[in-house]
């Protein structure tokens, strides 16, 4: 069963007025929690890409790729 056009309105609704209630520290907590989270799948994803790769080696893979998203949204 799909989700109505509605129900994701709502969703999206309730989604930024709960935003919108947090202070400026949740947000900040919030988004660090997120961008851990973020890099924690993307180092999974580099231990399946080099199964071979230690911690240490894992850790610069996803440093230079954090560093071409970086650049990625720098170019205009």
């Amino acid at each position: 069963m799909e989700p109505t056009p509605e129900l994701i309105e709502e969703i999206d609704r309730e989604r930024i007025r709960a935003a919108r209630a947090m202070s400026g520290e949740e947000k900040v907590l919030l988004g660090l929690q997120l961008f851990q989270c973020t890099c924690r799948i993307i180092a999974d994803g580099i231990r399946d890409e080099f199964p071979d790769a230690d911690v240490r080696r894992v850790q610069e893979i996803l440093r230079e790729r954090l560093a071409i998203a970086r650049r990625l949204e720098d170019t205009p």
